[in-house]
């Protein structure tokens, strides 16, 4: 509330006459996010893209706003209708592939959570950068030494031919992830039931 009331040119106690108080501003920022970033009525065509239309929406929304994926909970989720637009929209692609109610919504839950994980990765990366003033690849460089006297030890051989780029690209991560994941989905709907 500090800082916001600062960016404002005003005193802290004054926002309270808006707002009640630091919970239900982040309620009312996370509404106008989603707010401002809707899903394609109808979508694209077919589970697999829908699913994956959702989920880098998502992406895009925790990348231009990484505070957000510390507000969304999966075990706790606060009511938030254009979040839950999210859920519906998975639930509705995932309608009539033959999937049990208790994988529709285990995939409704795992699918965004594993989006957030990665976006909850790369805003402590941003977080860190800003505490310590280094990018990643300095702070890595500072580590190089130590880094390859572990990795030639000889105790690490699968970890020392990974390429080092492999790991530090977050949008190939997350379309890593999304990939794997729903091969899986897929290959579960060839089986049936």
């Amino acid at each position: 509330m500090r800082r916001l009331a600062a960016e404002l040119g005003t005193a802290p106690m004054s926002l309270y006459r808006h707002v009640a108080g630091r919970d239900a501003l982040e309620l009312m920022l996370v509404r106008a996010v989603f707010r401002a970033h809707p899903l394609p009525e109808p979508g694209p065509p077919g589970w697999r893209a829908k699913l994956e239309a959702v989920s880098r929406q998502q992406w895009r929304v925790y990348r231009t706003h990484p505070w957000m994926p510390e507000l969304i909970s999966i075990t706790r989720p606060v009511l938030i209708p254009e979040a839950m637009a999210h859920t519906e929209w998975t639930l509705k692609a995932l309608d009539g592939l033959g999937l049990t109610p208790a994988e529709r919504a285990r995939e409704s839950i795992t699918l965004p959570a594993l989006v957030r994980g990665l976006a909850a990765s790369a805003a402590a990366e941003l977080r860190a950068e800003r505490e310590t003033g280094q990018g990643n690849d300095q702070w890595w460089s500072t580590l190089q030494g130590e880094v390859d006297a572990v990795l030639r030890s000889g105790r690490f051989p699968m970890l020392a031919a990974l390429p080092e780029r492999a790991v530090r690209d977050l949008d190939g991560l997350l379309e890593h992830a999304l990939g794997r994941h729903l091969d899986g989905l897929q290959m579960r709907l060839s089986r049936g039931r």
